[in-house]
């Protein structure tokens, strides 16, 4: 090749644009990261890709000129060579900060384009200016704009095509035809510009302090250039690899791979063998954990059941944690009967001492199994069935483990079709309220009534409250029930003072939920004042799990409803977990005795266990209310231990309001 007297080296030609496309796939490679990830990632790999793109398009143009045999000497400034490294650099960055944007627009590319082919004109120019010439330069204008047009259409055709392949992390022949025509907007740029310029001889003075000889610059830039873009590439896999990689696909507290790992290992090698089990593993009451001996604790837990997990399932399965205490174990060459062994293990190593701080803890787990191909061939379908499984465990007694079947399925569903429609009961008034009287039985009187809740579902009738309490509670529709009933109770009472009907305290269930906002207070005051009622003829009942659970907080917020007037009893007593050396301190005016011990008084044990109940309520000044009672033998066995007030279906079940006005004028003393 010959102009001018000037004369091309082809195989360095050749090397210019292969360094150009070459630095061009690398670069691509890296921004397909920026369209998976987000913020300071994000920032990273886009940052990655611009000093790739643009520091191999600027080693191009000096390789470009090393390609060219010069009839006179050339120096260079080395300040303005690096500036047009600089203007290569941020117009690569800014090219491709458009290109990558959410939404790929046809003004977007056009722009993004233009930046690019610009970014390498200027930089080609600010590359021939940094040159000193024994010679001047002329450029013929009209060949300049088509190099500089060639330029611009080669890049936005390079950035048109990203589309096609930023799905793609391997290799993508697209993204190999966008790399050649950035190589090709750039050379052709270059080779066309120098074609059309002349060059004339001038009076050269010799080099000035700062210049240095042609070929040390260009050999030495170009190195260093090109030792960084790889540098900067390498270092941008490595970091994929060996670190964004790890903080993506597993879990930072227990190093457990995560959900990416999951579905990362589900794709590549869980399906492939005649059978495959997936593990559902949960543990129970672990919150209480958190709340009690805080977070710090928590998580050391969890790493060291995560430690067992591990241990327990070794070579023949992958363990992965899903998030707070929930991990699932894939094996996927399993039997169901090993898998039943493999849970009966796992129950057995989670249930074993830990000693953590200085504190001694003790903690279950359920579990839920599936099968391949039995219960589902994707993950999804098995991870589904695993979770369903795991639900019937806890609902069994927690401790267990339980294979999916479609009866559980039919539960779920069942489960599930409830859940949407509480969802909406509320606002289509779908609860009622029913009462149940509690009766002094020595002065023949009613004292008192629990008001019970009820949901009339349009479809499937009353539901029973054990099928959909648990789900509000779950679920936090329980509090704005809760506000609901406070109110209509609080309305249904006083209209009966007005009526002259009652002249009763009426007791309501209080949920857990219902104590963490710490607006317990605001909320029965404003039912009270709404309603005209006076507090003392509003009840709440608690249990005992409620008062023993964050027990300052309850204590206070109890104190401050008692000091309203509002009264409070303990419901189901016996039958939780309160210490009877915190019994005191609780605010209650009413101890409840739960109607598991009524219905088997007649055993010895069980009476003994009435008699102290009652002692200990007559000890601290409470009054004692037996739940459950049905027959008259019960009665005389209660009064004659020293209870009186009762409450079950001998003196009357829940009733409606309709039914309970004629019930006070049949049953008035």
């Amino acid at each position: 090749m010959d102009q001018m007297g000037i004369h091309y080296n082809l195989w360095m030609v050749l090397l210019s644009f292969a360094l150009a496309a070459t630095a061009a796939y690398s670069a691509l490679n890296l921004i397909l990261q920026v369209f998976h990830s987000a913020g300071r990632v994000r920032r990273l790999w886009l940052l990655s890709s611009a000093c790739v793109l643009g520091s191999g398009l600027w080693a191009m143009h000096f390789v470009g000129i090393m390609a060219s045999y010069l009839p006179f000497k050339v120096s260079y400034h080395p300040g303005i060579a690096g500036f047009s490294l600089v203007i290569s650099l941020c117009a690569c960055y800014l090219s491709l900060w458009i290109a990558t944007m959410s939404r790929l627009r046809t003004g977007r590319l056009l722009l993004s384009g233009l930046i690019l082919g610009s970014g390498i004109s200027m930089m080609h120019y600010m590359g021939m200016y940094s040159m000193k010439l024994q010679t001047g330069i002329h450029y013929e204008t009209l060949t300049q704009g088509l190099s500089v047009a060639v330029a611009c259409l080669a890049s936005y055709t390079a950035v048109f095509l990203f589309h096609k392949f930023k799905d793609y992390t391997g290799f993508s022949r697209w993204k190999l035809y966008s790399a050649v025509f950035i190589g090709l907007a750039v050379t052709g740029m270059h080779y066309i510009s120098l074609r059309a310029s002349f060059w004339e001889v001038d009076n050269w003075t010799g080099a000035k302090p700062l210049l240095m000889e042609a070929d040390v610059v260009l050999l030495t830039g170009v190195s260093l250039v090109t030792l960084f873009m790889l540098a900067v590439s390498c270092g941008a896999v490595f970091l994929d690899r060996h670190v964004l990689e790890r903080m993506a696909y597993h879990d930072p507290l227990t190093e457990l791979p995560n959900r990416h790992g999951l579905e990362r290992y589900f794709k590549g090698e869980f399906f492939g063998g005649p059978s495959g089990a997936v593990l559902f593993v949960d543990l129970d009451r672990f919150k209480s954990i958190n709340d009690t001996l805080g977070h710090d604790i928590g998580d050391m837990l969890l790493q060291e059941v995560a430690g067992r997990l591990r241990r327990v399932i070794n070579a023949k399965g992958k363990v992965f944690r899903l998030g707070g205490d929930e991990f699932l174990i894939a094996l996927p060459v399993c039997t169901m009967e090993a898998a039943r062994e493999e849970a009966q293990h796992i129950l057995r190593e989670v249930k074993k001492a830990y000693s953590i701080e200085g504190n001694e803890l003790y903690v279950t787990a359920s579990v839920g199994i599936s099968m391949t191909p039995l219960h589902g061939t994707d993950r999804s379908a098995l991870m589904k069935a695993a979770d369903t499984a795991l639900y019937t465990s806890k609902d069994s007694g927690k401790n267990k483990f339980s294979v999916f079947d479609q009866e559980m399925n039919r539960h779920q569903l069942w489960r599930m079709s409830l859940e949407k429609d509480l969802r909406k009961a509320l606002a289509r008034s779908e609860f009622m309220v029913v009462y149940q009287p509690k009766w002094d039985s020595l002065m023949n009187v009613t004292v008192g009534l629990e008001a019970l809740l009820r949901w009339r579902h349009p479809e499937h009738g009353i539901i029973s409250p054990a099928e959909f309490i648990p789900i509000a509670e779950e679920t936090g529709l329980i509090v704005p029930i809760t506000y609901w009933m406070l109110h209509d109770v609080c309305s249904q009472n006083k209209l009966w003072h007005k009526a002259s009907v009652a002249n009763v305290a009426v007791s309501i269930n209080m949920s857990a939920r219902m104590f963490e906002g710490g607006s317990l207070y605001e909320v029965v005051e404003e039912a009270l004042v709404r309603s005209g009622l006076e507090p003392h003829f509003l009840e709440l009942e608690i249990t005992e799990s409620i008062a023993m659970n964050n027990m300052e907080e309850t204590v206070a917020q109890l104190s401050k409803l008692r000091s309203l007037g509002v009264r409070v009893s303990l419901d189901d007593f016996g039958t939780g977990f309160s210490s009877l050396g915190n019994l005191d301190e609780i605010p209650v005016n009413t101890l409840k005795i739960d109607q598991v011990f009524i219905r088997k008084s007649k055993m010895h044990s069980k009476k003994a266990i009435i008699s102290n109940i009652i002692a200990i309520a007559s000890n601290l000044n409470m009054e004692v209310v037996a739940e459950g009672v049905e027959t008259p033998e019960q009665i005389e066995l209660l009064q004659s231990l020293g209870c009186r007030v009762m409450q079950g279906f001998y003196y009357g079940r829940p009733m409606p309001v309709s039914e309970l006005g004629q019930w006070f004028i049949e049953n008035t003393a």
